[in-house]
């Protein structure tokens, strides 16, 4: 039982997301996470202030479902699953981020300097976090859906636009951590 507690590699976890999108299409059911705001939003009234929430929300009960699923799931493997919370990364990149001020690269899975209360109080991280949750929800919205929409669901379905959003994703992923990131911190 020892390989449960590790990360499990490519060839495991890829044939099963292929498995599990495979049986969606075959019920003729999309996945992405992004949706689900939609959901939700129309779950708590908005259908009455705006015609993009009127929809008939029941047909994606079981995507709520698979949200539940995910934060459930998390919950389980980092606090039950999970010997090891840290990130074996290049150590080269290990001491780009301790010159940038991140000395829990490569021992904590997640910088403890931007992901602890403590780092949100000030002004700087407020408004980093504000800029950043507009445009990621902006930029699912515009973009028809959220990275693993398109990704996982977009391209299983061979869809164009996916592709063209996967590519604008990876640019802008470089852009944001070979550019902007070194600016900002």
């Amino acid at each position: 039982m020892e390989w449960i507690f590790e990360p499990w590699p490519w060839y495991v976890a890829g044939p099963l997301i292929a498995l599990i999108m495979f049986l969606l299409i075959f019920i003729g059911k999309g996945f992405g996470m992004s949706s689900n705001l939609r959901t939700m939003c129309t779950l708590c009234g908005a259908d009455s202030k705006a015609d993009f929430f009127d929809f008939d929300w029941k047909s994606q009960r079981w995507n709520l479902i698979v949200v539940v699923g995910a934060i459930i799931g998390g919950f389980i493997a980092a606090n039950f699953l999970s010997n090891d919370l840290s990130v074996a990364i290049n150590p080269e990149t290990v001491s780009n981020l301790k010159e940038l001020g991140f000395n829990s690269a490569g021992e904590a899975y997640l910088p403890t300097e931007l992901f602890t209360w403590e780092s949100v109080g000030g002004i700087k991280a407020l408004i980093i976090l504000l800029v950043g949750g507009i445009l990621i929800g902006f930029g699912a919205r515009y973009a028809g859906g959220c990275t693993s929409g398109h990704a996982i669901s977009g391209l299983s379905n061979l869809q164009l636009p996916s592709l063209i959003a996967v590519i604008g994703f990876f640019v802008g992923g470089l852009l944001m951590v070979h550019i902007l990131f070194p600016l900002i911190f």
